[in-house]
């Protein structure tokens, strides 16, 4: 029996040894999260490279494929390429256990179904959810991109058209169909595009030029305050949301710098990334930067005090108690908002109790022009993957429920544009936006 979906692999794996495959020269999908759905379709073949063109290009990839597209492709194939192991069954109990699909529906940044068949575009646009892929697609809140494949005829077909327009005005993404030779032998739209195309398709998604040439300071991180030469003052701040806010800045266009605290995350591509221990450190080079800015987000956690003297050499233990002498450290955000000309200022406030009051008093207090809030405690915040928060400016107030970091991010990047442009544009006319 001949395995086609080897040989798929085989050739296209050939094919990037001998240098046929591009590599981006900027890898625009770093670190993104990409669900690729395949359906049954003679252009799941086309899945392959795709799969092989999405990693190129930074993306994390997994892949879910319904069961016809199994008799077309093998989930084999697609788990060498993707890395990862192939998921097809909804009522599987070893993923289920932990809602599987639930669970992908939020990792996801984009979920991209390459090829969608006329049959899984019908059932999404009737919000069914009788198999893996589509109950994934009914549960997530992140962009859906579908590549319809399948005869012209299907395709012109009106009930096919009325679905896709269903789905258009969920705001779900249509790369294609194109017209061309079908492997039906007809011709006309119908066709897959090339996974290439659906790559840039893929790429502009995330690049919304909404801050395109903006220069953006965003701090990160914690510090550490020194007591002796081996231990410190410090929080449990692990600096991914300010990673991931300075990300989105960039996808939106914005030149960013990165002023960050100690912490184990690798540096967004596109940004310009300055370390810093203390309160002080950041300080300093937030100033150093600062004639760049026009936007300046706070999300570091930055010390609010420091030790009053710091050891020499190791403070040996001696007695039942220790006093240290705590002074406060420079408070960088208030020093930004009490400028003569500031930038548009963003500060974050993370709290245990009565959030929006804290909030609230400390846009104020600190002359800011939008806040974002979140509670944190032991089980939220910190170093979880998700996160809801609150953004606030003078005359209004956004809730963003629990998503992921990153999600949370593009969101408040957009919200920050918005206000920003609008800021900006009364400005210019002569009236005042800002209490």
């Amino acid at each position: 029996m001949v395995n086609y979906g080897f040989q798929v692999y085989c050739l296209f794996s050939y094919g990037y040894l001998l240098g046929n495959g591009t590599l981006s020269a900027m890898k625009s999908l770093t670190n993104k999260h990409v669900l690729l759905g395949i359906c049954g379709s003679i252009a799941a073949y086309k899945s392959a490279e795709l799969t092989r063109k999405l990693r190129d290009a930074g993306a994390d990839v997994r892949v879910v494929m319904t069961h016809s597209a199994e008799q077309f492709i093998t989930p084999l194939t697609l788990q060498a390429l993707s890395g990862h192991p192939v998921h097809s069954d909804l009522l599987d109990t070893d993923t289920e256990a932990a809602m599987g699909h639930i669970e992908l529906a939020r990792w996801a940044d984009l979920i991209l179904i390459a090829p969608a068949s006329a049959d899984f575009i019908a059932r999404l646009s009737q919000g069914r959810a009788n198999d893996l892929l589509t109950a994934i697609c009914l549960a997530s809140q992140t962009t859906i991109a579908l590549a319809p494949a399948m005869n012209q005829a299907m395709w012109s077909n009106q009930a096919t058209q009325q679905n896709v327009a269903t789905l258009k005005n969920r705001q779900l993404r249509f790369v294609g169909p194109v017209d061309g030779l079908q492997a039906c032998g007809e011709l006309g739209e119908g066709r897959m595009m090339e996974p290439a195309e659906i790559l840039e398709n893929c790429q502009q998604l995330f690049q919304t030029g909404q801050l395109a040439g903006k220069r953006l300071i965003i701090t990160a991180g914690p510090t550490r305050e020194a007591i002796d030469p081996v231990r410190y003052l410090s929080n449990r701040s692990s600096g991914k949301m300010g990673f991931a806010v300075a990300e989105a800045a960039v996808e939106a266009g914005a030149k960013v710098i990165l002023i960050s605290g100690p912490v184990n995350l690798p540096t967004p591509d596109r940004v310009n990334r300055v370390d810093v221990v203390s309160a002080a450190d950041m300080h300093q080079a937030v100033n150093a930067h600062l004639s760049e800015c026009d936007i300046f987000i706070s999300a570091a956690a930055v010390a609010d005090y420091r030790p009053g003297l710091r050891a020499v050499s190791k403070i040996k233990k001696q007695d039942s108690t220790l006093n240290l002498s705590l002074v406060k450290t420079p408070d960088i955000l208030a020093s930004i908002g009490d400028l003569k000309n500031p930038p548009f200022t963003v500060g974050f406030a993370a709290e245990t109790g009565q959030v929006l009051d804290y909030a609230r008093d400390k846009l104020q207090r600190k002359n800011l022009d939008m806040i974002v809030a979140n509670q944190v405690g032991d089980t939220m915040g910190f170093d979880s993957e998700d996160n809801t928060v609150d953004i606030l400016w003078a005359d209004g107030h956004i809730h963003l429920p629990l998503d992921s970091k990153k999600t949370l991010a593009s969101k408040l990047i957009s919200i920050i544009a918005e206000r920003f442009n609008a800021n900006h544009s009364t400005k210019n006319s002569g009236q005042k936006t800002w209490s």
